[in-house]
Order: structure tokens, then sequence, then C-alpha cells
């Protein structure tokens, strides 16, 4: 029984009677076009392992099961679970577990599962915790060669904004710190049960061998990146100095003009290089 189709996804939820909760932004695929797309994205082989983050009933990770070989699943909702084990039945190499993504080991989940190092993430992930989720996978230095992910359109175009636009912002530089960020397509509201308000884009980040840029200290240089987007409208001589850093404005000054930078600069003009060296000129001056 494939899941992706409307009419099996809504029977699904009849016979367990269960509906998509919107606390935990649950929106179900229904299209097998999109659902090949993404799976294709994801360049997948029956030596690989795959997490799916959010399996929801299945409809993706029934062409997972027949790409790789081996998928781990990680679902919140445990009223999914005996959905899922219809659903995923007839795949011995499919494993089902329920669980908090955020607050999860996940390569300790998938060697337990079975699975190896590396892997790859393919999720459709749900909305309200798209951010803290990229950044649990990003920061935790676990070993993902790849992901794909669903996300709300306007979060995919902050993740790969440039300096001087305005989507370009904390996420966009904490991204493409880690990864290699790229668009691959957009996906419209009608392949959801039930239908999102928003556009959807599916993105791909490939970790980097290194981070971008050279830091002193990492942890400083992402105060800096959240404290010249805290208010955008700031000069970065007001953002620092209103900031927890608490920088004496002259000391900021001082350093921006060591930099060559125009002392009255926003961070959304900075690219991830000027970040690192405004971050690494902090750190000296600290230190």
């Amino acid at each position: 029984m494939k899941a992706a189709s409307p009419k099996t996804a809504r029977e699904l939820l009849v016979r367990y009677n269960l509906h998509a909760k919107k606390k935990w932004g649950q929106n179900f695929l229904i299209d097998d076009n999109i659902i090949r797309k993404i799976v294709a994205t994801g360049q997948l082989s029956q030596e690989e392992t795959v997490l799916e983050i959010g399996p929801g009933l299945g409809a993706m990770t029934q062409y997972l099961g027949e790409q790789a070989g081996k998928v781990v699943c990680l679902e919140l909702d445990a009223d999914l679970l005996p959905v899922l084990q219809e659903t995923l039945a007839e795949y011995n190499n499919i494993v089902i577990r329920q669980g908090d993504a955020l607050k999860t080991d996940l390569d300790r989940l998938v060697t337990e599962a079975g699975g190896k190092l590396p892997y790859k993430v393919i999720a459709n992930l749900p909305y309200y915790i798209t951010t803290p989720l990229i950044m649990h996978l990003l920061e935790k230095g676990f070993h993902v060669s790849r992901m794909v992910l669903m996300v709300q359109k306007e979060v995919a175009q902050r993740m790969t904004a440039q300096p001087g636009t305005a989507d370009y912002g904390a996420l966009s530089v904490a991204v493409q710190y880690f990864c290699r960020c790229t668009i691959k397509f957009f996906v419209p509201p009608s392949v959801f049960l039930p239908r999102p308000e928003v556009e959807s884009a599916v993105v791909e980040l490939v970790p980097l061998a290194q981070p971008a840029v050279q830091l002193e200290d990492e942890g400083l240089f992402f105060q800096v990146v959240k404290a010249a987007f805290n208010k955008r409208r700031k000069t970065l001589v007001n953002a620092l100095a209103n900031s927890p850093l608490a920088m004496d404005k002259s000391t900021v000054t001082r350093i921006l003009e060591g930099l060559g930078m125009d002392t009255r600069i926003r961070g959304e003009a900075l690219s991830i290089n000027r970040f690192a060296q405004l971050a690494n000129a902090i750190y000296d001056n600290l230190y």
C-alpha cells in the first residue's frame, strides 16, 4: 500500500481515528512525484543509511526503503507509530523509533538501529521547529554526509541569502558556515494534507570538510553574528554596544577602522568572511 496519495492518507487517518496535529506542524506529503524528486536529490545507494525525521504516515519512507540499504525513522508523535507499522510492514530494512529529534543523539540512534556512519538525513521538517532542528543537525557534529530537507520557502531563501539582501541574517551565516546549501526546487501547498498556507522548498545541505572560515572562538563568532542581526537597523557599533558583549562604542569603532570597515556599517552588509575577521579582532582585543 502506497501512502503517497490523498485517498490513502485520508483512509489511514480515519481508520486510526487521527488528524493532523497543528501544534506539531503536521502536513503529510501525498504526492509521489514530489517524493521521488526529494529521494532522487539524496543520491542514495544500497550501501547507505538514511535517517528520516518525522516520517508521518510513511509515504516518503517507503521510497527511501527501496533506495537505501537502511532507513531509520524518528517520529515524535507516538499516535502515528501504529500507522507506520502498517505502511512499512513489508520493508525489513526500515527501523521505526519514537522520540524528539531536538533531544536525540542522532549518531547513537542510527548505530543502535543497525545503521552505518556517516548517514544522510532526509526530512519534511515541521515548520515550527525548522530553524532549531537545522541548527541541532549542524552544531552537534553528527556524522551526516548530506541533508535533503523540506522547509518553508522563506526559510530556504534565508538559508541561501547573500549579504546586502533582505533575507540575509543570522541563519544565513550559520548555515553557510557549516554547509554548502542549495535550493533544489519549490513545492506548492497542494501536495500536502492538510494544505499549509505557505509554499515550501527542498534544500540540499552538504557539510563542509572544514568550516567556511577560521575562527579564534566559534562561540564568540556566533555571539557577534546574533548581536549584529538582533536589531537589523542598528549600526554594528550600536548593535555590539547594546548586546550581551556590552562592548564600548569607541572600542568597536577602533576595531572596525582597523579592519578598514565603515563605522556606520550594519550587520546585513557583512559577508561571512568579514564577520570572521570582526570576531577574531574582537577576540584579540578581549584576550
